[in-house]
């Protein structure tokens, strides 16, 4: 089995429910407050780990409370957080994020993520072998993001980018990404157009595989000049927070494994199913176990 190499975002999330979004200005009432860790790179760790892939997690937390909880949480769903790294005088990233019945908007306080540069890209990668997969998303500085995609296909690794958030995506860069999996907003920003298939086939004009989630209805895979819907099973949505990140954790968990791409994408889209039925970003990821028990009720097999 190879190694996931996640370099990313982590953060401790600040959640709370409402109605509705307040207007400007105004206060409403809220409910179900909760904190807890989150950060699209740590997410997508965790849902690699759960998997059941071997993961280290690359990323900064600064030396406040929130960042020792960080750090110990990934510990304990079986990270490897050797290469991650404590910032002095620095607080760690923080999410903001209000849930409207079952959606969620999210403002995002980079702290430490903002210290990922391409130096300590490069340390992360030293270890990193030919087959191992390479995991991106863009809530670090976009110059390192860049670098190390270029520096996993230049070691022979399977390179994935999340671009999310979508803004100031370098188009140039996904020629060094094997695989591009933005949502249906994040395609439409990052390809200039809003219908799917055709922001697919812009971005895979830049010499990647596309794969276009779409919320609960699948994703769209791009490959070959061929636009292929893929479903994923129906569920009623409780919480979508940690969705993208786990269908994302666990299609690099699959392909680290030997899976082949569209076996890897049925388990990642089953886990991110499963994981919308359940609050919260990291607590909500299922396990293989879980997966396999969610497939098998609903008469389905990988």
């Amino acid at each position: 089995m190879h190694t996931v190499y996640v370099i990313g975002s982590v953060n401790m999330d600040l959640v709370i429910g409402a109605a509705r979004f307040p207007k400007l200005g105004e206060t409403i009432r809220g409910g179900n407050f909760m904190t807890n860790p989150g950060g699209k790179g740590a997410n997508q760790a965790v849902a690699a780990a759960r998997a059941g892939a071997n993961v280290r997690f690359c990323g900064k937390v600064g030396d406040d409370h929130f960042g020792s909880l960080l750090l110990g949480g990934l510990r304990g769903y079986g990270v490897d957080v050797s290469a991650a790294e404590v910032c002095p005088s620095v607080s760690s990233g923080i999410a903001s994020i209000t849930v409207i019945g079952g959606d969620n908007c999210i403002i995002l306080d980079s702290g430490a993520n903002a210290l990922v540069d391409e130096a300590y890209v490069d340390a992360c990668l030293q270890s990193a072998q030919n087959g191992d997969v390479l995991l991106l998303q863009q809530e670090i500085p976009l110059p390192s993001v860049r670098h190390a995609l270029r520096r996993g296909r230049k070691k022979g690794m399977i390179t994935i980018l999340n671009p999310a958030p979508a803004e100031g995506c370098d188009l140039a860069s996904l020629a060094f990404a094997d695989y591009v999996l933005p949502n249906e907003t994040e395609a439409a920003a990052t390809a200039g157009c809003a219908d799917a298939e055709q922001a697919a086939a812009k971005l895979a004009a830049y010499g990647c595989t596309p794969i276009v989630t779409l919320s609960g209805a699948g994703c769209l895979l791009y490959e070959g000049g061929k636009a292929e819907r893929i479903p994923c099973p129906k569920v009623r949505a409780v919480d979508t927070t940690a969705a993208g990140d786990t269908l994302c954790g666990s299609l690099a968990a699959r392909l680290s494994m030997g899976d082949a791409l569209r076996p890897a994408l049925r388990y990642a889209l089953a886990a991110a199913s499963l994981a919308v039925t359940r609050r919260g970003a990291q607590q909500s990821v299922p396990t293989a176990q879980e997966v396999a028990a969610f497939l098998r009720e609903r008469g389905e097999t990988l």
